[in-house]
C-alpha cells in the first residue's frame, strides 16, 4: 500500500494514499463532524458540515470526499472553519421545525449535538419563510415528518443500497423534499418496510410507528395476560441504548426489565427460532426427497418476504412456507400454551422485541392467526423497548442478571445464531445435516456460511450434494434471485435476510451516529456475540431441545404434519411494484 506524508494540524501523518481527509484525521485521534456522509452508502460532500482548510487550497473543502495527497497540509479547526460550519447549522435550522424537547431523537440527534457543540440556538440569523409538510403515516412501520428533514439524502441511499429506490428528492431549490415519486404515499410504493432509512437517519425526520402506549394499556389492563417475547440480537444491542459496550450481551438484565415492567410471562423468541428450524429443516428435506420446488428460501425475514412479493411474485413458491420465529412464538403461544395454561387466547396479549420494523408489517398479515386471533398483537423495535423502560424509571445497568420464563423460554445455541446473517442456514443445517445422515455430527459449526455477503457451500451428506447460499440485504437478494431466475442458481438451500448482515442490523435496533457507522464494524461485533453466546450453550441443535420435543409430543405430533401446517406455516401473495 502507498503511503503519503501530510500534516492534520501541524501533526505530521503518514497515511495511505487516497484515504480522504475525513479518514485521515481519524489516524490523528481526530473527528471532523459530518452530517450526510455514511461510508460506502452516501459519499456526497452535501451538507458542508465537514468543511476544512487546506494549504495552498483558494477555499475550504469537504474533508469527506476530498482524498489526501504528499505534503497536503490540512487544519480542522481554525476560526474559519468553525464559522462556516456554524452558519451551515444556522442554515439547517433555518427549515427546521425545532420541537427538540417532545422529538423521538432528542439526545440521540446528529444536529442537536452539532448544534450544542458550535452554539446554536433559535436565535439565529435566517428567520424567515417555513416550508409546510404533512406527516407521512400510511405505512404499517414508520412515519416520515418532513419538516424535520435536512435533506441530507442518507435515508435515499440506504434506500437505494437496498436495491429499493422508492423515496428521493422530490422538487428543485427551497421546495426540495425527500418523498416518493409523484409524491404518492409509503403504502403505496414497493416498500419492503425494512427501515434501513430510519436506522440511517441522522434527525428525527423518520421513525418507527410507536406501540408502547398500547403496549403499557395492555399491562395495566387486568383481563389481559400479557407475554413478551425477545428475539435473539435483542440481547446483543439492547445495551447500546443505555451505554454499554457494542456487541455486549445483556440478556439477564433484559430480562430482569422485562418483569419490572409488568409482564405477566417473559419469554424468548428462540424457543420459536428452533420450532422454526424443525420445520423448516423437514420441508427442505421433503422437498429434496420427492421433488419440490428448489432451491427453497428462508421465510423468517418479513422484509425479505415482501421484497420477494414485490419484486419476484413469480417465485413465492420458492418460499418455505413456514411462519416467522415470531409468528409462530405467537401462533404456538395462543393454542398449545394457552390450552396447557387454561387462558381464553382472546384473553392472552403477545408482544414481541424485534430487531426489525418490519415485523409491524407482518402481524398484520394474512393467514397469522392460527387460533382465531392475531398471533401477534404487537411487535416493538429495539428501541421501544429501550424507551418503555425509560418510562418506567428502570435503571438498566443496576439490574440483576434473571432467567426467561419456561417452557417457552428454553432455547438451543442454534436458535441464537439466527440472529445474524448465515444464523438460520447454520441452524437449520445442523438438523438437517443429521437427519439425512442418520447418525451425530461431529462438529456443528458450519462456517463456510458466515461473514457479511454473499455466501456459498456444498456438504456432501449420505450420497448427496447439497449446495447452499447466504444472503442478506435486498441487493444480495436481488443478486441470488437473478440467479433464480436466469436458471442458474443450482441451490438447493438459500437463506436471504432482508437487511444487510442480518437481524443485528435490523431497522428497529438502536441508533448510532454516523461516525460508528463509519468506523466501527457494528454488525460484526453484534453478530460475534451471538456466536459466542451459541459457543457456551449445553445444546446447540434445535431438536435437542426438550421443549421443542414437549410441544410435537404434546400438541404438533411430528414435523411437517398437517397439526403443524394449521399453526405453523402460511402463505404469500403477488404484489405490484410499483415506486
Amino acid at each position: 500500500m502507498e503511503m503519503v506524508n501530510i500534516k492534520i494540524n501541524g501533526m505530521p501523518l503518514s497515511v495511505p494514499n487516497g484515504i480522504t481527509i475525513l479518514e485521515a484525521a481519524r489516524y490523528a485521534g481526530i473527528e471532523i463532524p459530518t452530517l450526510c456522509y455514511l461510508k460506502d452508502i452516501n459519499e456526497i460532500g452535501a451538507c458542508r458540515i465537514c468543511m476544512v482548510e487546506v494549504k495552498g487550497a483558494r477555499s475550504l473543502v469537504t474533508a469527506c470526499v476530498y482524498p489526501v495527497n504528499e505534503g497536503m497540509e490540512v487544519f480542522t479547526n481554525t476560526e474559519k472553519v468553525r464559522k462556516s460550519r456554524k452558519m451551515t447549522l444556522e442554515l439547517i435550522l433555518s427549515t427546521h421545525r425545532k420541537d427538540c424537547l417532545s422529538c423521538i431523537r432528542s439526545g440521540n440527534c446528529e444536529l442537536q449535538k452539532l448544534c450544542k457543540e458550535f452554539g446554536v440556538d433559535n436565535e439565529h440569523a435566517f428567520d424567515g419563510e417555513m416550508p409546510e409538510f404533512e406527516f407521512d403515516d400510511s405505512a404499517a412501520h414508520m412515519v416520515r415528518d418532513n419538516s424535520k428533514c435536512i435533506l441530507c439524502r442518507r435515508c435515499v441511499a440506504a434506500c437505494n443500497q437496498q436495491k429499493v429506490s422508492v423515496i428521493g428528492a422530490n422538487a428543485r431549490g427551497f421546495d426540495t423534499h425527500i418523498s416518493s415519486a409523484f409524491d404518492k404515499d409509503l403504502a403505496d410504493v414497493s416498500c419492503i418496510s425494512c427501515g434501513q432509512c430510519i436506522v440511517n437517519c441522522p434527525t428525527g425526520a423518520i421513525y418507527e410507528k410507536d406501540d408502547t402506549k398500547a403496549v403499557f394499556e395492555a399491562i395495566n389492563d387486568p383481563e389481559k395476560f400479557v407475554i413478551v417475547n425477545t428475539a435473539p440480537s435483542i440481547r446483543v444491542t439492547l445495551g447500546e441504548c443505555f451505554g454499554r459496550s457494542i456487541g455486549e450481551n445483556v440478556q439477564g438484565k433484559m430480562v430482569a426489565a422485562l418483569r419490572r415492567l409488568g409482564f405477566d410471562k417473559v419469554f424468548d423468541t428462540d424457543f420459536a427460532a428452533d420450532l422454526t428450524i424443525m420445520e423448516e429443516a423437514y420441508e427442505l428435506l421433503d422437498r429434496i426427497k420427492n421433488g419440490g420446488t428448489l432451491p427453497m428460501i428462508t421465510s423468517c425475514s418479513p422484509g425479505w418476504i415482501k421484497y420477494c412479493e414485490h419484486y419476484y411474485p413469480d417465485y413465492l413458491n420458492h418460499l418455505s412456507t413456514c411462519k416467522s420465529p415470531q409468528q409462530m412464538f405467537g401462533a404456538i403461544t395462543k393454542t398449545w400454551y394457552a390450552q396447557k395454561m387454561g387462558i381464553d387466547p382472546k384473553d392472552i396479549v403477545v408482544v414481541g422485541i424485534m430487531p426489525c420494523t418490519a415485523k409491524k408489517f407482518e402481524t398484520k398479515r394474512d393467514h397469522q392467526a392460527a387460533s382465531g386471533y392475531p398471533d401477534v398483537d404487537y411487535a416493538l423495535t429495539t428501541r421501544e423497548l429501550a424507551r418503555m423502560i425509560d418510562t418506567a424509571g428502570i435503571y438498566f445497568n443496576h439490574l440483576p442478571d434473571e432467567e426467561f420464563d419456561n417452557p417457552l423460554g428454553e432455547a438451543t445455541g442454534a436458535a441464537v445464531i439466527f440472529g445474524t446473517t448465515g444464523g438460520v442456514m447454520e441452524a437449520a443445517l445442523r438438523t438437517a445435516v443429521e437427519a439425512l445422515a442418520g447418525e451425530e455430527l461431529e462438529s456443528v459449526d458450519f462456517t463456510e456460511v458466515r461473514g457479511q455477503g454473499i455466501k456459498e457451500a456444498t456438504y456432501s451428506v449420505a450420497g448427496l450434494d447439497v449446495k447452499v447460499a447466504v444472503a442478506s440485504g435486498a441487493a444480495a437478494a436481488h443478486e441470488i434471485m437473478e440467479k433464480v431466475k436466469n436458471g442458474t442458481a443450482d441451490y438447493q438451500f438459500i437463506e436471504i435476510m432482508g437487511c444487510p448482515g442480518g437481524c443485528v442490523n435490523g431497522g428497529g435496533q438502536p441508533i448510532q451516529p454516523a461516525v460508528v457507522h463509519n468506523f466501527v464494524d457494528l454488525k460484526g461485533r453484534r453478530a460475534a456475540a451471538l456466536y459466542e453466546a451459541d459457543k457456551n450453550l449445553p445444546k446447540r441443535k434445535s431438536h435437542e431441545s426438550e421443549a421443542i420435543k414437549r410441544v410435537y409430543a404434546e400438541f404438533l405430533g411430528e414435523p411437517n404434519s398437517h397439526k403443524a401446517h394449521e399453526v405453523l406455516h402460511t402463505s404469500y401473495v403477488k404484489r405490484p411494484k410499483y415506486k
